[in-house]
C-alpha cells in the first residue's frame, strides 16, 4: 500500500528533488519509488506513468519560472526588467537544474493547462518587452531572440561547455547588457534593414 499521505502533489515534489539532484535524464519511476518508500506500482495511483510524471513536472516547473521572473521584473522597467530577469533566470536555472529540463518541452497542441504554463512564461518576457514598444512581428522576434540568448547560454553552461579561461559571469553579464542594448534600438534597425533590402 502506498505510505500515508502519498498524493500526487507529494509524488511531484519528491520527483523535482530528485530530478534537480540526479539529473531529469536520470529521472526514473524505480527511484522515485525508493525515494518515497513505496512500490512502483503504487505510483499509478498518482501520476500517469512516466510520461504523466514528465508532464506533471513540466506545467509545475513552467509555472514556477513564471512566477520568479514576474517577481524579479515587479518596479522593473526596459533595461532593468530584461537584467532583472536575466539573473533571476540563470539563477534559478542553476539552483533547479532538473526543473529547468523539465520546462523545456513544449506542451501538447491539446493540453490546456500545460499550454497555459508555457504561456505564462512567455507573458512575462511580453510584459517586459511592452516597455520597448515592439508590436507584432517585432515582438515575437524579440521575445526569440530573449528566449533563445538566456537558454543558450544557460544550457551550455549547466553542460559544462564553456571551457575557455573567462570568468563566465563576466561573459553573461556582457550578454545580457547586449541584449539591452539591441532591444532598444531592436525597431530601428528592422526598419532601417528593410529600407536597404528594398
Amino acid at each position: 500500500m502506498p505510505r500515508a499521505g502519498l498524493t500526487q502533489t507529494r509524488v511531484l515534489e519528491e520527483a523535482e528533488r530528485l530530478a534537480d539532484e540526479v539529473g531529469l535524464s536520470q529521472l526514473t519511476l524505480a527511484a522515485l519509488a525508493a525515494r518515497l518508500g513505496v512500490r512502483q506500482p503504487s505510483l499509478y495511483k498518482h501520476i500517469d506513468g512516466m510520461d504523466g510524471l514528465q508532464r506533471g513536472l513540466a506545467v509545475r516547473a513552467k509555472n514556477e519560472l513564471a512566477n520568479i521572473l514576474a517577481r524579479a521584473a515587479i518596479g522593473r522597467e526596459r533595461g532593468d526588467a530584461i537584467t532583472a530577469i536575466g539573473h533571476a533566470y540563470r539563477e534559478w536555472a542553476h539552483e533547479h537544474p532538473g526543473r529547468y529540463a523539465a520546462a523545456q518541452p513544449a506542451p501538447a497542441p491539446d493540453d490546456a493547462e500545460a499550454i497555459a504554463a508555457s504561456q505564462a512564461v512567455v507573458s512575462v518576457t511580453t510584459a517586459v518587452l511592452a516597455g520597448y514598444r515592439l508590436r507584432d512581428d517585432d515582438a515575437i522576434d524579440a521575445t526569440r531572440a530573449l528566449r533563445s540568448a538566456l537558454h543558450g547560454f544557460v544550457t551550455l553552461e549547466l553542460a559544462g561547455g564553456f571551457g575557455l579561461p573567462v570568468d563566465i559571469d563576466r561573459s553573461y553579464e556582457r550578454l545580457v547588457s547586449g541584449l539591452v542594448t539591441a532591444l532598444s534600438s531592436w525597431t530601428d534597425e528592422q526598419a532601417t534593414t528593410s529600407s536597404h533590402d528594398g
